[in-house]
């Protein structure tokens, strides 16, 4: 008969195997659902977007992966969810880049950093912009539309998915560089501001490429990419630099994040399964219909380029007077 003390012996001597060897420690993971917090509603980017991985890592591991909505606050709600959610890998947080600022911008410490509450995981894509108007508007560059702002102070507004998000920041970047003025007006959502701009309750939007059908319809016009450089996937369509605001740049991206207490050894398990998925070509393809391109990379990648970005965003929020997080 096998004794207590031996049978305690051996477990002991396989925790240290664990932590001496993640591979062991993670290989069980995961062992039952795994849910995707999104802070914004249904139908956005993120979601889009985070569907293609959710969707491969599904088939990947044999085990449900659900997408649970949780808008509100510019994001700042699903995040904090996220954030507090037990950390053993199976919560992780689909975010775009307003969650993550809606998230840095609510800490009162200058030396907070998104570490702190969060652990990047990897990011999954940095899609173009595109700044569209509605066709009332009677301008079809960047430098049309900043003449056209000059001479008529206060008229433009310009819809967002909500205060902080990407598609904001990018307005604050355009009229900070153009020092021009439009007036803000946040939806919920992309998809509800997407219906602003096609009911011509706003006159611009800066919005993912998925707006395109609207562009080939002529329910909209496209100004410009917010790209430096044209992007392959629209290679026809120029930049808003090439048309009237050189050095206008501005990108909007989308990662994973967990919990940040969560095992290294499960952080780094799902960093590298999820860029299996994205990697594949049926996640490649996916993503292309979106707009997007797939950029995954490891946790300390991910980590150096979310705290870069945060600080490149909330440094133009000050000097533009942009309250973030709600």
């Amino acid at each position: 008969m096998i004794s207590r003390r031996s049978l305690l012996r051996a477990s002991a001597a396989l925790a240290a195997a664990g932590a001496a060897h993640p591979a062991l420690a993670q290989a069980a993971f995961p062992a039952g659902q795994v849910r995707m917090i999104v802070p914004f509603p249904p139908g956005g980017g993120t979601d889009l977007i985070g569907r293609v991985l959710t969707s491969g890592l599904q088939t990947l591991w044999g085990q449900t992966v659900l997408q649970e909505y949780m808008p509100g606050a510019s994001g700042l709600i699903g995040v904090r969810r996220a954030a507090t959610s037990t950390p053993d890998g199976y919560t992780l947080l689909l975010s775009s880049t307003g969650g993550i600022l809606a998230l840095a911008s609510s800490n009162p410490d200058p030396a907070y950093k998104v570490t702190q509450d969060l652990a990047p995981v990897t990011l999954m894509s940095a899609p173009p912009y595109m700044l569209c108007c509605h066709p009332d508007v009677p301008v079809k560059t960047a430098a049309e539309l900043i003449s056209y702002a000059k001479a008529n102070p206060g008229k433009l507004t310009f819809g967002s998915s909500g205060t902080g998000t990407a598609t904001h920041m990018s307005g604050v970047l355009f009229q900070h560089m153009a020092k021009v003025e439009f007036l803000h007006v946040p939806y919920r959502g992309l998809g509800p501001a997407t219906t602003g701009i096609l009911g011509n309750q706003v006159n611009l939007i800066f919005a993912p490429v998925t707006i395109v059908p609207h562009v080939a319809s002529g329910k909209l016009r496209a100004i410009g990419m917010t790209t430096a450089k044209r992007t392959p996937l629209f290679p026809d369509i120029p930049t808003v630099a090439e048309t009237g605001l050189p050095g206008y740049e501005s990108l909007g991206w989308f990662g994973v994040f967990a919990p940040s207490k969560t095992p290294a050894a499960i952080v780094e398990k799902i960093s590298a399964d999820a860029g299996k998925v994205l990697r594949s070509a049926e996640a490649k393809n996916a993503l292309n219909k979106q707009g997007a391109e797939p950029a995954p990379n490891s946790p300390r990648e991910f980590g150096t380029f979310v705290e870069a970005e945060v600080r490149k965003w909330l440094e133009l929020a000050k000097i533009a007077g942009v309250k973030l997080g709600g």
